[in-house]
């Protein structure tokens, strides 16, 4: 397996302004939606990922990452989908580098991590960040 690159998360969380929030729901009580609401709230520009809304917390929503208009610059693509779905995501996020050459972080939310998908960002030089809670580590690193 080659060397996962992973990346200092405070200069990862200071130097980034635009999150994909993959798997991120339109109901208030859905840890994705609470979790972009904090994002949002701390001046991240969120765009969210999931095909079943037009728009999550004032933003347009996107059924996936290559449907991203390309004049924006993803920094951090935080993903909440079941392992079983995460290779698939970081697979996407490939295809979206290979659309505008962006190098964003992959950073899986905590249990959502699987070996495949840190491969697949391995062998793309894609920083990779394994089941670890965004907000959490904020909290931690900027309270």
């Amino acid at each position: 397996m080659p060397d996962v690159q992973t990346p200092d998360l405070q200069s990862v969380l200071e130097t980034a302004e635009t999150i994909a929030v993959v798997g991120c729901s339109a109901t208030p009580t859905r840890t994705s939606h609470k979790i972009a609401r904090y994002l949002q709230a701390r001046g991240y520009r969120i765009v969210p990922i999931n095909p079943n809304y037009d728009e999550v917390l004032g933003e347009t929503c996107y059924p996936e990452l290559p449907s991203v208009p390309t004049d924006v610059t993803i920094d951090i693509v935080d993903i909440f989908r079941r392992p079983e779905h995460t290779a698939d995501m970081v697979r996407s996020a490939i295809e979206r580098v290979e659309q505008t050459g962006e190098r964003p972080v992959i950073w899986t939310q905590l249990g959502v991590s699987s070996s495949e998908a840190e491969e697949l960002a391995a062998e793309a030089g894609l920083p990779y960040v394994r089941n670890r809670c965004i907000k959490i580590e904020h909290d931690r690193l900027f309270a």
